[in-house]
């Protein structure tokens, strides 16, 4: 049969705009003729269920000769239009329009194809285990279902029996993956699944199967790799893993966590590799961590290379699977929960409950290290110390909490003892604790300077009467013998505590700890200021007479936190002229040398300011964070200032390059005031620097002047009552003038008017 666009083109002379109308009608005809049968196909498959395949084959043929058709006459419609456009441009854009939406409907015919095309193909694919290429299939009847419902003008109905088809398949196929799942990985509980008791847990294995097992197999199933790739492209995959990773905490990773008798085996089969308990007689309450460390990491290991570290196939390209890293996906969704159970069931345990054990702990921070290195070496972990290895670090702070709660519950228990329980106290009776350490060398030397006299000879000034030894002792007496050991716990306690240094050196070299130390006490302090009254009617008789107040702790309290925080701001002031310090006195700038540790020194000062603002951000209050940052930077300026006053020669150069330091540090000295989080709250602490920083106003008169003449330098001293007078003395400012102009008349007149 002759072609339509053959018939229409069969003049070589002009286009009859009459015969075109008649041809396009017919055409128009033909394409509604045409998607009928099409939907009336996809309706008897999708919706009916009458196999139709060759009528399918025999429609997809017309629809493309009649697309070839239609693009055809379009091609010589529009040179038509180009040709005649002065004559008739309405009717062929008519005529235009009316082809392009035959071609919209041929599109969407041919969508309609692709979905059928696709669908089969998958078909095809899930029989015989294919899973990738099934789910690749599947993906592509999903991309031409969204194209065909962004067509607003697409029948309704078959829309609807379409994505029925889709999801129909799509259950299908995750159940068919499913089954495979389960084949490669199972699960042997015991009949309760109760894991709080032994036995439970011994009775619990898991069984990997191992590609190799696979591959020898006759009728080899789809590959562990094939199986998660098609879970990955069919959105599945996570799901998949967090329920695999969840089983494996509960039933695997948090027994041996808990539990000091459990040991995990590992034991391989032709088919399969095994992972399940023994356990072995034990007299530990609670795991050691390193054991603990070493089973989980086992377990791990074994999983990671059975089933983790499998290669997905390289054919396959797409946005879902192009980086996939099983091991880290799986350890961001059980790391958090294995962290705190490692912290609960097995780091807590571990804390010393004496000072002199700290040391020792070295040991388990060491360990716990290499344990989250091995983790991130088996790509489980990313990133930086996570919470495990930073409460294994911060064992100082654990020991105290850990301590004062031991030593409030033994209190706790004594005052609630029997009180007719006594012993028999005598002068002679003395508390049983170690003795006290000896003062430092400082001191002896201090007492034997007291004691040295300035005679010669010796003098003898013992009185005559002396005391008894037992003047100052309690008289023989019984008293209740959970007293007596209540003061024996207060020496104790007293004693390690004045032995420990570590909390007091952590708190003088970490400026966070300092400023949360400071907080600590100024909390402590306020409550203690109304805790005795809040208390005064419920307190016993005696104590009702205004006694017990607690005020006179206040006092002490703030001392406390306030000379920790000043010894911290010490500190920080020493460091920051320390670096100043390597400024080479910011002279004969235009030397390259010079100029490049002037600038250095200035850099490094800024960045240790900024980053102590970010460690006090939302630590301290605003008021004490901009008055310490103030004084810090007011230090910094104030440093700067005198290091360039006292210049006797400055150059153009040196001063432009001055200028240009000066400048760094006017601009950027602001943003150290970050007390809030929130970047947007921190602006109007920001504009208020000179507030905070006292030399802020001299050190931007200092700018000036480097960059100023001789007549502008008079113009702002103003006979000394100018800003510059308010910034300089007199002789400050003509050392200045005398260091950066030549000795001529018109400086001796600008000095003269300096006074």
């Amino acid at each position: 049969m002759a072609s339509f666009v053959t018939e229409v083109l069969a003049h070589s002379g002009r286009l009859e705009k009459e015969d075109l109308c008649t041809r396009i009608s017919r055409l128009t005809q033909r394409v509604e003729e045409i998607k009928g049968e099409v939907c009336s196909m996809i309706s008897k498959k999708y919706s009916e269920f009458l196999p139709s395949m060759q009528s399918a084959h025999d429609l997809v043929t017309q629809v493309d000769k009649l697309s070839d058709d239609i693009d055809l006459l379009k091609s010589r419609i529009e040179s038509e239009v180009r040709r005649d456009l002065h004559v008739s441009t309405a009717e062929f854009t008519d005529l235009k329009q009316q082809l392009e939406r035959d071609s919209v409907v041929l599109s969407l015919l041919r969508q309609l194809h692709e979905f059928s095309t696709a669908i089969e193909e998958y078909n095809c694919a899930l029989a015989e285990k294919k899973y990738v290429t099934a789910a690749q299939r599947l993906e592509e009847a999903q991309i031409c279902l969204k194209l065909l419902k962004s067509r607003k003008c697409f029948d309704l109905k078959i829309l609807k029996s379409l994505s029925m088809e889709l999801t129909i398949q799509k259950q299908n196929i995750l159940y068919h993956l499913g089954e495979e799942w389960q084949k490669l990985i199972g699960w042997k509980f015991p009949p309760s699944k109760d894991i709080s008791n032994l036995e439970s847990c011994l009775q619990t294995e898991l069984h990997l199967c191992t590609e190799q097992s696979q591959k020898e197999e006759k009728t080899p199933g789809p590959s562990i790799s094939s199986v998660l790739l098609a879970f990955s492209l069919l959105g599945e995959l996570h799901t998949k893993l967090k329920s695999f990773g969840q089983m494996l905490l509960k039933y695997i990773l948090r027994p041996l966590a808990s539990c000091p008798s459990l040991f995990a085996v590992i034991e391989s089969q032709p088919n399969i590799i095994i992972i399940r308990f023994e356990s072995v007689m034990t007299d530990l309450e609670h795991p050691s961590p390193s054991e603990v460390f070493a089973k989980i990491r086992l377990v791990l290991e074994v999983v990671q290379k059975q089933l983790l570290d499998l290669p997905l196939d390289a054919d396959v390209e797409n946005e879902k699977t192009s980086k996939i890293i099983l091991a880290e996906m799986l350890g961001d969704m059980i790391w958090e929960d294995l962290s705190e159970c490692l912290i609960k069931n097995c780091l807590v345990y571990s804390i010393p409950t004496n000072s002199s054990k700290l040391q020792q702990y070295e040991e388990i921070i060491q360990s716990t290290e290499e344990f989250e290195n091995a983790l991130k070496e088996m790509s489980f972990l990313k990133g930086n110390t996570t919470d495990l290895l930073k409460y294994a670090r911060n064992i100082n702070s654990h020991f105290a909490n850990k301590k004062c709660q031991d030593v409030i519950v033994a209190a706790r228990n004594l005052m609630t003892s029997e009180i007719h329980n006594t012993v028999k106290i005598t002068p002679a009776s003395k508390i049983s604790v170690p003795d006290l350490p000896s003062p430092a060398e400082d001191d002896k030397l201090q007492v034997q300077k007291v004691s040295t006299t300035q005679y010669n000879e010796v003098m003898n000034l013992e009185p005559e009467n002396t005391l008894d030894q037992h003047s100052f002792s309690l008289p023989t007496c019984r008293i209740s013998e959970s007293v007596k050991k209540l003061m024996e716990l207060a020496y104790q306690t007293l004693l390690e505590a004045t032995t420990s240094s570590d909390q007091w050196e952590n708190l003088q070299k970490l400026p966070q700890l300092a400023a949360i130390h400071h907080n600590n006490c100024m909390y402590i302090a306020h409550h203690l200021l109304t805790l005795g009254h809040q208390f005064r009617l419920r307190l016993a008789p005696i104590l009702c007479d205004g006694t017990t107040t607690f005020v006179d702790l206040v006092p002490g309290f703030r001392r406390l936190g306030t000379e920790c925080f000043l010894a911290q701001m010490r500190a920080q002031k020493g460091e920051l002229l320390e670096r100043l310090s390597s400024a080479r006195n910011f002279s004969n700038m235009d030397d390259e040398d010079n100029y490049s540790a002037a600038s250095k020194a200035v850099r490094q000062v800024l960045h240790q300011l900024k980053r102590l603002g970010i460690v006090w951000q939302d630590v301290l209050p605003v008021n004490i964070y901009c008055k310490a940052m103030g004084t810090l930077l007011s230090t910094t300026i104030s440093e700067i200032i005198g290091r360039i006053t006292a210049l006797e020669d400055i150059s153009t150069e040196d001063g432009d390059r001055l200028y240009s330091l000066c400048k760094t540090v006017m601009d950027e000295g602001p943003q150290v005031f970050a007390p809030l989080s929130e970047e947007n709250k921190n602006k109007k602490y920001q504009e208020e620097v000179p507030v905070y920083v006292p030399k802020w106003m001299p050190f931007k008169e200092l700018m000036i002047m480097l960059q100023a003449s001789l007549q502008e330098i008079g113009d702002r001293w103003a006979d000394g009552k100018g800003p510059l007078a308010a910034a300089f003395s007199s002789s400050e400012v003509k050392a200045l003038i005398r260091a950066l102009f030549q000795n001529t008349e018109r400086r001796a007149a600008a000095l003269a008017k300096i006074k």
